[in-house]
């Protein structure tokens, strides 16, 4: 099976449930014959998702991320030992993420994959990992056949704007805010 016609979409928002919402996706369209490529961003791997999708032959995965992560909150990089960034991000990881744009311009050009899913890239963006024109030109240049998705909080309107399709999941309510700790085989 081939899809007759790709489309983008996004998946945004500060609740929980944008990888997720992907990786349903990805196992749908493994289910009917489509190839998949997931490139995930700020992520090094070792989670549930990627454990268990290691094992169908029509999806593939590749990581784009550091063991560390990033923030704007001070509180937060003090907390958890995290990299602030306050203008600058690290110059190696701005390197790595490129890397991995143009591995995903490679891999959307040459058709092998139907759905191309690339995770946690719009928080790159809000990051500066990389630049909002690079996305919107990966956006203009999908080829017909292909389906793009992007997840990751803090979508900027160019890029909604863009999209045929847009989910933006609402955190009502989370465990994190009452200090319960992420929970393995739950939350990764």
């Amino acid at each position: 099976m081939k899809l007759e016609k790709g489309i983008v979409e996004v998946y945004t928002g500060n609740g929980k449930g944008k990888t997720t919402a992907s990786i349903g996706l990805a196992i749908r369209a493994s289910g009917w014959g489509l190839k998949v490529s997931i490139y995930y961003f700020m992520k090094t791997g070792g989670y549930g998702e990627n454990i268990s999708l290691s094992s169908f032959k029509n999806i593939k995965q590749k990581f784009f991320g550091k063991d560390y992560f990033l923030t704007k909150d001070e509180n937060i990089a003090k907390k958890f030992n995290a990299v602030l960034v306050k203008e600058k991000p690290p110059e190696d990881y701005v390197k790595l993420v490129k890397d991995g744009i143009d591995e995903v311009r490679k891999e959307m050009m040459s058709l092998e994959s139907d759905i191309i899913i690339m995770d946690e890239i719009l928080t790159a963006l809000f990051y500066g990992l990389v630049e909002l024109n690079e996305l919107l030109s990966l956006i203009d240049e999908k080829p017909e056949k292909v389906e793009l998705v992007l997840t990751g909080r803090y979508a900027p309107k160019e890029i909604i704007d863009r999209a045929d399709l847009v989910t933006e999941m609402l955190e009502i309510k989370h465990p994190y805010s009452k200090g319960m700790p992420a929970r393995k085989g739950i939350e990764y």
